[in-house]
């Protein structure tokens, strides 16, 4: 048998738990006893929070979580996306992370995807202060993103 998991939340705290958002109205710990998909409020992304092309992609990823009735529209606007962003990114750092991202999806890990996102946001800062990535790429992308 999985060990359990066991999370501690503070008064006023959401989780998002399998679709459905939950919050306590005081200091409360939680224990999963079997396999969830959860989502803690401080990683969910607000849509005016997606300022770049990886945060977009995140908040496409974390659609899945979220709302799995909408799962199919979140996961052709990420194959969408992540085709858009290996094609725009030169780095080969970022490329080969965004494949590994891609195939975390594929294999039903969101979630996973979604830690391998966040760390790449250092080296997405860094390569649009050095303009790597063309400002029509980033347009193109928030088009998808407001289009959805």
């Amino acid at each position: 048998m999985k060990s359990t998991l066991r999370l501690s939340l503070k008064s006023g705290e959401k989780i998002f738990v399998n679709g459905a958002v939950l919050r306590v109205d005081r200091k409360v710990s939680i224990e999963f006893l079997n396999d969830v998909t959860f989502l803690l409020e401080n990683h969910v992304l607000q849509p005016e929070q997606t300022t770049t092309p990886l945060r977009q992609l995140y908040f496409i990823a974390q659609m899945m979580l979220i709302n799995p009735e909408g799962k199919e529209h979140s996961m052709a606007l990420f194959r969408k996306s992540i085709i858009m962003l290996v094609a725009c990114f030169q780095n080969e750092e970022v490329r080969s992370e965004l494949k590994r991202i891609d195939s975390m999806v594929s294999s039903g890990r969101p979630f996973d995807a979604l830690k391998a996102i966040r760390t790449l946001y250092p080296v997405e800062e860094a390569i649009l202060n050095k303009n790597e990535i063309t400002p029509a790429a980033v347009m193109e992308l928030r088009k998808e993103i407001a289009l959805w």
